[in-house]
């Protein structure tokens, strides 16, 4: 059953429409906030009391991030507003819409100099680029250069790091 909270039901549907509509809503964590920035003449303390409410009824999603309540809705909690607004399985939440972008925008221009990938020898190409140095002839391979080992004239100092030996 529905709990009755103790808020204007005209407000609860007013919050459950436009929670439908987006699909996600966001509260400031401010309880004493005199309206809600995206709902008119609606208090903050009611937008985050009925996403509570949908929350703990497994309806909605709930994110929290930097003093800001984060709710989405799940599939059952599109199927509980269509019924408690009585919508039709036509209407849909804009987050489940398909984003419509320009074909212009959708078409990408083609290189000129053909593909990336076949103007070189693939992965033999890349072998080429880490043996060879900076512009230079190829040194010795750099996996080989990697360790404690590598650099044979290297000299431990003392004094450094743990204060000068007595």
């Amino acid at each position: 059953q529905l709990a009755n909270m103790l808020m204007p039901k005209k407000n609860r549907v007013s919050i459950y429409e436009h929670l439908f509509k987006e699909g996600v809503i966001v509260a400031k964590k401010d309880y004493y906030a005199p309206k809600h920035p995206e709902l008119e003449n609606i208090p903050n303390l009611h937008v985050i009391k009925a996403l509570q409410s949908l929350k703990s009824r497994g309806l909605v999603s709930e994110q929290f991030a930097w003093r800001h309540y984060y709710w989405y809705l799940t599939n059952e909690g599109i199927q509980y507003l269509r019924d408690f607004l009585h919508l039709p399985p036509e209407i849909v939440p804009s987050t489940l819409k398909r984003q419509t972008r320009p074909e212009a925008a959708r078409a990408r221009p083609a290189r000129e100099g053909g593909d990336r990938r076949t103007e070189g020898q693939g992965p033999r190409d890349r072998q080429d680029y880490r043996k060879a140095g900076a512009g230079g002839p190829p040194p010795a391979d750099k996996k080989a250069d990697v360790g404690a080992g590598a650099n044979p004239d290297f000299q431990f100092r003392g004094g450094y790091g743990r204060g000068k030996p007595q």
